[in-house]
């Protein structure tokens, strides 16, 4: 996932504010997720469970990426891709509704564990984890097809 980000960091960064500080905040949220994952280069020297703190930490970190995505991103990019035909404005449209399954996945997350008042829970870890990179990762692929048409049609 990193490298992929490195890859979208290189071909839209510095193109506009908004976008880099997006790409910014993913890459934050990425080395949360490393870090309560335990994968390297964040592994624990002894394989032992992130703490419930750690997790809500992540939790916020997950929350804010998502809700900048919908709540300023999104409508940014459409507004842009308005301004320049139907093709553009049907491709962000279709792309949108396909983002939200993701959304749902994190919401699901982060109600689970900020919720969470047992560290029992934890056990629950590595599997909701990789249920949510693989959640995260269809949405990243998404956000960056919804950049990528911006960018090809209206640089």
């Amino acid at each position: 996932m990193l490298t992929k980000l490195e890859k979208a960091e290189k071909r839209w960064g510095g193109a506009n504010k908004l976008v880099d500080q997006w790409l910014n905040h993913r890459r934050k949220l990425l080395i949360q997720y490393f870090i309560v994952a335990g994968l390297a280069p964040y592994s624990r020297a002894e394989k032992s469970l992130p703490t419930l703190e750690q997790v809500k930490n992540f939790c916020d970190q997950l929350v804010d990426y998502v809700s900048e995505g919908h709540f300023e991103v999104y409508n940014n990019v459409v507004k842009a891709c308005e301004k320049f035909g139907e093709s553009s404005i049907d491709t962000a449209k279709a792309l949108l509704p396909q983002i939200s399954d993701s959304t749902d996945a994190a919401l699901d997350f982060n109600d689970k564990y900020t919720e969470a008042a047992d560290e029992e829970i934890l056990y629950q870890l590595d599997n909701d984890l990789s249920k949510l990179a693989q959640a995260m990762e269809a949405r990243f692929e998404l956000e960056d097809q919804l950049l990528e048409v911006l960018y090809n049609r209206h640089s």
